[in-house]
């Protein structure tokens, strides 16, 4: 039995024109070789499975071959290219740097770097991931890298590029490796799949590349996987179940149940895609995309944005072209929002059919916000009636010359409302008077005001508007709404308060503080205590300051100003009652406190009252210690 070889290093690239996908980064290392024009330290980046170490394994056995082509291609004959494809090459070094990452890994390979190469022009070092190297390890890689020998060069791959320090770049020639497009992995495959006599549809194989991601070892490894599955024959269908997609047949139905707001079949749609064993956020995920191609689909010029298989285009674009553009911008959005709080949902399934029941019913509330305007139109409103105005008379006025004229009090359209604004006219008498009847309710509103001047300018600037006289009182009576009409509102409010103002005194002051601090402490109120340490002192019948002994207290009692002023004010009777806060610094009176006595005036004062002590202390010769 032979020994099994993965496709992927089995058809890996030997020259440079076997390579998929990257012509751009080919063309300039043939050059390069053919011209002489090799850099010393090469930077191969871009993502996984594109051909990064392929080409820096093919470039090392081509600038070693001993008779290159034309085109700068190895022979693949000289003693170099065999030994190399043998894998017995000495000028060949490969170093995996996510295993070996430490400063003395680099030292080594420094120190290897010093030997000429024995059989060949060019000793090569490949470091595969180098972005896993610490960065000890860079910087004593950084002067061998600036200035190798002539015989070295150095070939460096990764897949994350923003992880390599810039004094690292700057040293290397970089080469920036794509993505693999379908197109090219489809081809490809189909090579693959003729040498090794394999019958895959061309739809099982554009599966593949899609779920491939532009990386041809995945794509490659997926293609081996299904053939084992399928013992040599790969089917769309067959592809479908190996990889875990759900067929594009499901997204076509669930469009046309949600156009027809069928939600019944919708849900058994669902419950059918459900017992196939696909997860709710595969299925969200899946719609999304089918959507986005609907999209796309709707406008020529990105139809090439378009990769789906190529027997189901024309359904993309015919079922594009019938579903508006606000249904699939607006499907996802839902969709969107639903992906994103998919893993946060307890019930994953009643999540995945809450999105399925907004979206069978989208169209109908796109089609009630588009005619909405007749919805929110204002309605008239019923049994309205038309207000009653009263004509006004006609008036006779002087001219400058002595002359009477006659003329309307306003002007010939302006009319006043009876019963929101008072009448104006004028009585026809020798000297032309404005009276003014008073409304039965409420006042002007500006633009009866308005009106009112309009008709007293009408009038003439002769003949000055004059206030109507009470009947009463033979006062002129404002007009309601002005400024002095409040004023005397409010004057007569004064007027008629008949209590007189309690004369302020040292002593019902006091009590009436007293009431107010006891009345905090029943609300438990920490300020009480000021007020009771406060003094008081009248200054004048209306004022009084509030002396207060330090600042603590002065700030208990401002934050009680406003319910003190409006207390004292009341019990008072006085509105302009005032008070201050002062505060004075009173010396601490001293007490003198007596002053503990050590022990030797301790002994000092016995001594004088018993002299005998001191003789008994020197007899025994004892210290005061």
């Amino acid at each position: 039995m032979d020994k099994f070889i993965v496709s992927a290093r089995k058809y890996r690239p030997q020259t440079f024109d076997t390579v998929v996908g990257q012509a751009h980064i080919t063309t300039t290392l043939q050059n390069a070789i053919k011209n002489h024009h090799l850099a010393h330290a090469f930077l191969f980046c871009g993502p996984r499975g594109v051909g990064k170490t392929t080409c820096a394994r093919i470039l090392a056995k081509t600038i070693n071959c001993d008779k290159p082509s034309a085109e700068g291609e190895a022979c693949n004959e000289c003693p170099s290219c065999n030994s190399f494809n043998e894998g017995t090459s000495l000028n060949v070094f490969e170093l995996d740097a996510a295993s070996n990452n430490s400063v003395e890994d680099i030292r080594s390979l420094v120190e290897k770097v010093r030997f000429a190469p024995e059989p060949g022009k060019h000793k090569v070092y490949v470091i595969d991931e180098v972005h896993m190297l610490s960065s000890s390890a860079f910087n004593a890689f950084l002067k061998t890298l600036e200035e190798p020998p002539s015989y070295a060069i150095f070939i460096l791959a990764t897949t994350e590029k923003h992880k390599i320090l810039p004094t690292i770049l700057s040293r290397c020639q970089i080469f920036d490796f794509k993505r693999i497009t379908n197109n090219d992995t489809v081809e490809h495959l189909e090579g693959i799949c003729k040498k090794e006599a394999i019958n895959a549809e061309k739809p099982a194989l554009q599966i593949i590349a899609r779920k491939s991601e532009g990386c041809m070892r995945d794509a490659l490894s997926i293609l081996d996987k299904i053939v084992s599955f399928t013992a040599g024959t790969v089917t769309y269908q067959n592809t479908l179940e190996h990889l875990n997609i759900l067929d594009a047949d499901y997204y076509f139905k669930l469009i046309d149940c949600m156009q027809n707001q069928d939600l019944a079949g919708a849900m058994l749609l669902y419950d059918d895609i459900d017992r196939k064993g696909f997860e709710g956020d595969m299925v969200l995920n899946g719609f999304s995309e089918f959507i986005r191609n609907l999209l796309v689909c709707k406008d020529e010029k990105v139809a090439g944005l378009l990769q789906v298989v190529e027997s189901f285009k024309d359904k993309y674009i015919a079922t594009g072209q019938k579903t508006p553009v606000a249904y699939l911008i607006s499907a996802l959005n839902i969709l969107n929002e639903a992906e994103i709080n998919f893993k946060s949902a307890r019930n994953k399934r009643l999540h995945t059919e809450l999105a399925i029941i907004k979206l069978t019913y989208l169209q109908q509330a796109l089609e009630l916000a588009a005619g909405g305007d007749g919805l929110a139109k204002k309605k008239v409103a019923e049994g309205a009636q038309s207000v009653a105005f009263r004509k006004l008379g006609m008036v006779e006025q002087k001219k400058a010359d002595g002359k009477r004229q006659t003329a309307e009090t306003v002007a010939p359209k302006a009319e006043v409302p009876v019963k929101k604004e008072p009448t104006i006219y004028r009585q026809p008498t020798d000297e032309a008077k404005l009276i003014i009847e008073e409304p039965s309710v409420g006042y002007l509103s500006p633009d009866e005001e308005e009106l009112n001047y309009i008709n007293s300018m009408h009038s003439g600037a002769s003949n000055p508007v004059q206030p109507q006289q009470s009947a009463n009182t033979g006062k002129a009576m404002p007009k309601l709404g002005t400024l002095e009409s409040i004023r005397q509102k409010y004057a007569g409010k004064q007027a008629g308060n008949t209590n007189p103002a309690i004369p302020l005194t040292l002593e019902q002051l006091q009590q009436h503080w007293a009431d107010f601090s006891q009345k905090l402490k029943d609300n438990k109120n920490p300020a009480a205590q000021s007020f009771d340490m406060a003094q008081l002192v009248i200054t004048s019948g209306n004022s009084f300051e509030i002396v207060t002994n330090n600042n603590l207290e002065q700030k208990f009692i401002e934050g009680e100003r406003r319910e003190l002023s409006e207390f004292v004010q009341q019990k008072f009777n006085n509105r302009t009652l005032l008070f201050t806060i002062v505060v004075t610094d009173k010396p601490v009176d001293f007490v003198p406190t007596e002053k503990p006595l050590s022990t030797k005036e301790q002994y000092i004062k016995i001594i004088e009252q018993y002299p005998l002590v001191n003789e008994l202390r020197s007899k025994l010769r004892l210290g005061f210690d």
